[in-house]
């Protein structure tokens, strides 16, 4: 069986949103199978890279709002920009939680997490919000909430992310294809190229 893609993703994204949208039918086209992985861009830009966050960097800030919009659209996702960024913590530690337990629950649920935030401009960092999300997909709410405060879980986030940055992940959406890097969401056509010639 041909290596899963890897996916790196951060949900305060707009464009790992759009990505997550349009890696899915490459990679079943292809007969790959998707392996989400949760990385922060609050560590990778500001910490590692000590750059401003996209948003408040002056000239492209702007234009990057602009764009992702235009994209959303380009692609037939709706995208709402929330009144405030979301704290990305509680859900990614969530998934990360729940990864470790049922995959196929853990991307579902980050699904609905990057949906319920970039098309419905909810904030999933809220608890009240969290819990709607657990009982839709029938997760116990009291168990994941208890788990996204605990120090295994957060410990267990933090190695995943540590693990994106040795792999030299920055951004979001990223892909890894048989050990080949590609970064953004416009480039999901070329990773469709690698898999349909086996790479150049």
């Amino acid at each position: 069986m041909a290596a899963p893609i890897a996916f790196y993703f951060d949900f305060i994204s707009p464009f790992g949103y759009i990505g997550a949208h349009l890696i899915e039918p490459v990679a079943e086209k292809h007969g790959r199978s998707l392996d989400w992985r949760p990385m922060l861009l609050g560590v990778s830009v500001m910490n590692v890279m000590g750059l401003k966050p996209l948003p408040d960097t002056p000239l492209k800030g702007p234009y990057i709002s602009h764009d992702a919009q235009r994209f959303a659209r380009l692609v037939g996702l709706e995208l709402k920009r929330p009144a405030e960024q979301m704290h990305p913590l509680p859900p990614a530690r969530a998934f990360s939680w729940l990864k470790d337990r049922d995959d196929e629950l853990a991307v579902r649920f980050a699904k609905e997490v990057m949906r319920r935030y970039w098309g419905e401009a909810r904030d999933m960092a809220d608890p009240k919000e969290l819990q709607h999300l657990t009982q839709d997909l029938g997760i116990d709410g009291g168990e994941l909430m208890s788990a996204i405060e605990s120090a295994d879980v957060k410990e267990k986030l933090k190695q995943r992310v540590d693990a994106s940055l040795s792999a030299g992940v920055f951004g979001t959406p990223t892909f890894v294809v048989d050990g080949e890097m590609f970064w953004g969401a416009d480039r999901v056509w070329m990773v469709e190229r690698w898999l349909e010639t086996g790479g150049w």
